[in-house]
C-alpha cells in the first residue's frame, strides 16, 4: 500500500499530502488527462478532415464548371483538372499547417483541462491565439486559481479543525484513563468536567455547521417581524453581569420609536452575541461597550463599539478567516465568520473598523421591511 505524505501544502514538483509517495505530480496520465487528450485529437482530426473534404469538392466542381463553360478541348480540360488537383493538395498542406498553428493554443487548453480534472489546480495556460481563445484562456486561469484557493482553504480548515478538536478530546481521554486506572474516582465531579468538554465539542461542531450552511447559501432562517431595539436591549441585559465583573459598562443607544425588521431573532442574537463576547475579551482592563442602533428608510445599523486593545489595521483583512484569533484568545476563532454568515443570510453585511489601541467598532447593516 502506498504511503502518504504529511506536511505543508505542496510546491512545484511535489504532490499534496494525500498524493501517494513516489508518484509523479502533477499527473501526466489519468482518467481526466487521457479523456481530454482523446477529445483533443479527435476534434483536431475531424476539423482538418471536414475542411479538406469541403475544399476538394468545391475546387473539383469549380474546375469542371469553369472548363465546361469555356468550351475547351477534353485533353486541356483534364489537364486543368489535374492542375486543380495539384493545387488542392498544396492548399491542403497549407490548410493543415494553419490548422495546426491555430489548434496549438486549443490543444494546450485541452491538456490543461485534463490536468485540472486530475487534481492539478496549479496548472495555467498561456494567453495566445485569437482574441476569443485568449478570453477562454484567461477564464480558464481564473477558474483554476479559484479552485486552487478553495483547495488551500479546505486543507487549512481541516488542519485548524484537527487542532481545535485535539484539546477537548485529550482532556476527555485523560479523565477517562484516570478513572479507569483508579487515579480518580468516577464520581459526579469528574463526569461534570467531561460534560463541559463534550459541550465544547458540540459548540464547535454547531459553529462549523452554521458556517458551512451560510457559505452554501442554505442557512435555514425562521423569520418573523421582530423589534430590533428590544432584541438589543435584552442582549445587553444578559451580558451586563458578566461585563460588570470585569469592570466594563454596557451602554445602549437606540431610537425611541420601535424599529421592526423581518429576521430570525435567534440567529441575529447569536451573531450579535459573538460580537459582544469578542468585545468583552478585548477589555481585560475594563472600559465601555456601546451598542448603538440607528435607522433610516432603507436599512438599520447596529454598532458594537468597545474601548479595548483594538486590532492591528494590517490584520483587519484576516479577522474573518476561520480559526483566526490571537494567541491568548480562549475562543475558537469562528465567531466573526459565523456572525458575518448570519448577517449576509439576512441580505445584510458587516464591517470592522479599528485603529489599534483606541478600540474596535463592528457595524452591522440589515435591510428594513419592504
Amino acid at each position: 500500500m502506498p504511503t502518504h505524505r504529511h506536511g505543508p501544502p505542496w510546491k512545484a514538483g511535489a504532490g499534496p499530502s494525500w498524493w501517494p509517495e513516489g508518484e509523479q505530480w502533477p499527473p501526466r496520465s489519468g482518467p481526466g488527462h487521457e479523456s481530454y487528450e482523446r477529445f483533443g485529437r479527435r476534434l483536431f482530426a475531424g476539423l482538418v478532415f471536414v475542411v479538406f473534404v469541403l475544399f476538394v469538392v468545391a475546387a473539383g466542381i469549380g474546375a469542371v464548371i469553369a472548363t465546361g463553360i469555356a468550351g475547351v478541348a477534353p485533353d486541356i480540360r483534364w489537364g486543368t483538372i489535374g492542375l486543380t488537383v495539384v493545387a488542392i493538395l498544396v492548399a491542403g498542406r497549407v490548410v493543415r499547417s494553419i490548422a495546426r498553428h491555430t489548434w496549438s493554443p486549443v490543444r494546450a487548453l485541452v491538456n490543461a483541462a485534463g490536468r485540472l480534472a486530475d487534481g492539478d489546480y496549479a496548472v495555467r495556460v498561456e494567453s495566445r491565439g485569437s482574441g476569443t481563445l485568449q478570453e477562454v484562456g484567461s477564464s480558464f486561469n481564473s477558474m483554476a486559481a479559484q479552485l486552487e484557493e478553495s483547495d488551500e482553504q479546505r486543507r487549512r480548515l481541516m488542519a485548524d479543525l484537527g487542532h481545535e478538536l485535539r484539546t477537548p478530546l485529550a482532556v476527555i481521554r485523560g479523565e477517562i484513563e484516570a478513572v479507569m486506572d483508579g487515579v480518580r474516582p468516577g464520581g459526579p465531579d469528574q463526569m461534570e468536567s467531561l460534560l463541559d468538554e463534550v459541550e465544547v465539542l458540540e459548540r464547535l461542531i454547531e459553529d462549523l455547521r452554521v458556517i458551512t450552511l451560510s457559505d452554501a447559501g442554505r442557512l435555514p432562517l425562521q423569520t418573523e417581524v421582530v423589534s430590533l431595539v428590544e432584541l438589543v436591549e435584552e442582549l445587553a441585559s444578559s451580558y451586563r453581569s458578566t461585563a460588570s465583573g470585569q469592570g466594563v459598562d454596557v451602554v445602549v443607544d437606540s431610537p425611541s420609536e420601535s424599529v421592526d425588521l423581518e429576521l430570525d431573532a435567534v440567529r441575529i442574537r447569536q451573531a450579535l452575541s459573538n460580537l459582544v463576547v469578542n468585545a468583552l475579551r478585548s477589555m481585560t482592563a475594563g472600559g465601555t461597550l456601546g451598542l448603538v442602533v440607528s435607522a433610516d428608510e432603507d436599512r438599520v445599523q447596529i454598532d458594537v463599539a468597545d474601548t479595548g486593545s483594538g486590532i492591528d489595521p494590517e490584520q483587519l483583512s484576516e479577522v474573518f478567516d476561520r480559526f483566526a484569533k490571537s494567541d491568548d484568545s480562549p475562543g475558537s476563532g469562528l465567531g466573526l465568520s459565523i456572525a458575518r454568515g448570519i448577517i449576509r443570510a439576512h441580505k445584510g453585511d458587516l464591517e470592522i473598523v479599528s485603529t489599534g489601541a483606541s478600540g474596535t467598532t463592528v457595524s452591522v447593516w440589515l435591510p428594513r421591511l419592504p
